[in-house]
């Protein structure tokens, strides 16, 4: 061969390699990604719904657990001639019932698709035992088994909530994480901890043959998905604690909130009328009861309705007082059934002792003092103006935790409301109020509003002294971290120093025995000592509130409670007894007041409020 041509042969070996790798990398990338392709268009995908996460209280009681529930699917397209009256029987209902599901799948075949669709739910076990056995003569139904949601205890469902299948308005907000069919937490904590709850949903593989009927797994199973299941939760909830504070409400429309002072935990939240758990695995059946009920159980009144505080505010005004130097627990302020001002104007008042020093005025809810304290508050000379002084108020005032949401890890949080000068300048105009005008800030009435949970944060910042920290219903836990901002104390604008001189005041209302003025006495429990303060905040829709916010023991606390309740009058006649009951339910583990507690079980407040 010539010395020129010596490289063809090289160069032709060299051609037939190359073409020979071109061929094998199109059967591996395009032939086999095309029969790839025409098996996935062939393949039906099962899902496999994870276990949900069970909820827990602080002391391991399971609140929300998990049991099995059947339902009967359909896959419209793979649906043969059957027998309508024999599948029936078997599922229990009318051959009107199959036939009228079956005509609305029709309708959807298009959104369909080659989908599974439930057409029943949770039907009884031996219904689904019967089904399973005959499935077979019914070509395109099936029978699926998934978890629902239990309730051992019959504690919070207002603070539990539900679980549902979502709406396509649900979907269309999360398309990459639900479709129809799926179950959802839709309030409470089901609902703020959806992410860590749900867990992840697997699926098997199987392929179809043209007829559309399933024949086998695809690739044996090898890319099917297992489920994860979700997450545990453990709240800060005592369980038992919930449930007597339930039994106490029973009847009554309002709410009670405990709060553990040292950590921000909520022990109980209980809102009244409320859900009763058993309403709760199957919301739907029950939908219509409980959306139709006048009293609204499912509005959650602990945190979604805002109340004027009434005296137990004298606290916070009070401690302000302290505060920017106008008030001094010895000075002392007259009362003649009430504070006078203006031409004939008087914020009324019990009878009582006058003239009052700063820890009888909390021991006996004197609103002529606080009216004092407020004045003084407003009108100081270091500020320029009376709107300048309520500024500087509301910005003390906010410090508690007023006015804003506090930022709990529990959903619907509303703000309630603490007024500015641009409230009275918009009302009366700029320069034309003074102190007097809104002089019914004093006593907690007027344009504040405040949620029970916020009456309960101003109870364990008092409890603590002058801080707290953010209420919060979950614990931390595997897989469940918890937020810096709840560990992180949060202090008001007044000393700390300021607080015991108040606390003194607030353990006279409840331990100064018959004859002394204390207005909490029916709260006292020998050893306990637990210091409260009443209130009764007007309600332009009827009979009184009745309040009361508390803590135990005074040193080292325990617990801090507030509790509401509508159209009860006084804060001694119901809002006290139960608040302290609760207390020492939750200190003691029993109570020694068997008649306070029956009477206030037994209490019906429902008529009082129903036709105020």
């Amino acid at each position: 061969m010539e010395p020129g041509k010596r490289h063809i042969p090289l160069l032709i070996g060299l051609t037939i390699a190359a073409l020979v790798l071109l061929g094998k990398i199109f059967s591996l990338q395009v032939i086999d990604r095309y029969k790839e392709d025409a098996d996935r268009n062939s393949t039906v995908y099962e899902t496999i719904y994870p276990t949900r996460g069970i909820i827990y209280d602080r002391n391991g009681n399971i609140l929300v657990g998990n049991k099995v529930a059947y339902d009967i699917l359909v896959s419209p397209r793979e649906v043969q001639a059957f027998d309508t009256v024999a599948l029936a029987a078997v599922l229990d209902v009318t051959p009107e019932f199959i036939r009228g599901k079956l005509k609305e799948y029709r309708r959807r075949r298009s959104a369909i698709g080659f989908q599974s669709v439930t057409m029943m739910r949770m039907v009884p076990a031996e219904t689904y035992m019967r089904f399973d056995e005959v499935k077979y003569r019914f070509p395109g139904f099936k029978g699926q088994v998934r978890g629902v949601r239990d309730y051992p205890f019959n504690a919070g469902g207002n603070l539990l909530g539900y679980v549902s299948e979502v709406n396509q308005a649900y979907i269309d907000r999360h398309p990459d994480e639900y479709r129809s069919g799926d179950y959802a937490g839709m309030t409470g904590i089901e609902a703020a901890r959806e992410k860590e709850l749900r867990g992840e949903k697997g699926y098997h593989i199987y392929l179809r043959n043209s007829r559309n009927q399933i024949e086998q797994p695809y690739k044996d199973g090898a890319e099917d998905k297992e489920a994860i299941p979700g997450h545990d939760i453990v709240t800060t909830i005592d369980a038992v604690l919930q449930q007597y504070g339930q039994e106490l409400m029973q009847n009554k429309v309002g709410s009670i909130v405990a709060i553990e002072p040292s950590t921000g935990e909520i022990l109980a939240l209980v809102s009244s009328p409320g859900i009763d758990v058993s309403q709760l695995a199957d919301i739907g059946r029950h939908w219509e009861e409980i959306s139709t009920n006048p009293y609204k159980p499912m509005y959650n009144r602990a945190v979604q309705a805002s109340y004027p505080p009434g005296s137990v505010f004298k606290l916070v005004n009070g401690l302000i007082g302290l505060q920017e130097g106008v008030l001094r627990p010895e000075m002392t302020y007259p009362c003649h059934q009430g504070y006078h001002f203006g031409a004939g104007h008087k914020l009324g008042c019990h009878a009582h002792k006058s003239p009052l020093n700063m820890e009888e005025s909390i021991m006996m809810s004197c609103n002529a003092y606080y009216c004092y304290v407020l004045k003084n508050i407003l009108d100081n000379r270091k500020y320029d103006n009376v709107a300048d002084g309520m500024d500087h108020w509301r910005e003390m005032v906010m410090s508690f935790g007023f006015g804003r949401k506090l930022g709990s890890d529990f959903p619907a949080e509303l703000s309630g409301s603490i007024p500015s000068s641009k409230t009275y300048n918009r009302a009366y105009g700029k320069g034309r109020w003074n102190s007097t005008t809104v002089i019914s800030l004093s006593i907690g009435q007027g344009e504040i509003l405040a949620t029970p949970m916020h009456l309960a944060n101003l109870c364990a910042t008092i409890a603590n002294r002058g801080y707290y920290y953010i209420p919060h219903i979950v614990k931390e836990s595997e897989g469940v971290p918890l937020d810096q901002r709840f560990k992180e104390r949060q202090y008001t604008m007044v000393d700390t120093t300021q607080f015991p001189k108040v606390i003194k005041g607030m353990w006279r209302a409840v331990n100064s025995g018959p004859g002394m003025g204390g207005t909490a006495w029916i709260a006292h429990v020998d050893s306990l000592e637990i210091c409260g303060k009443t209130g009764t905040a007007q309600n332009p829709r009827g009979a009184d509130n009745s309040v009361f916010i508390c803590f135990a023991p005074m040193d080292n606390p325990k617990i801090a409670i507030a509790a509401y309740v509508e159209n009860g009058g006084f804060g001694a006649t119901y809002a006290a007894p139960m608040a302290s009951l609760m207390a020492e339910k939750y200190l003691t583990g029993s109570v020694s007041r068997p008649a306070l507690e029956k009477r206030m079980k037994e209490a019906d407040l429902m008529a009082r409020v129903k036709h105020d």
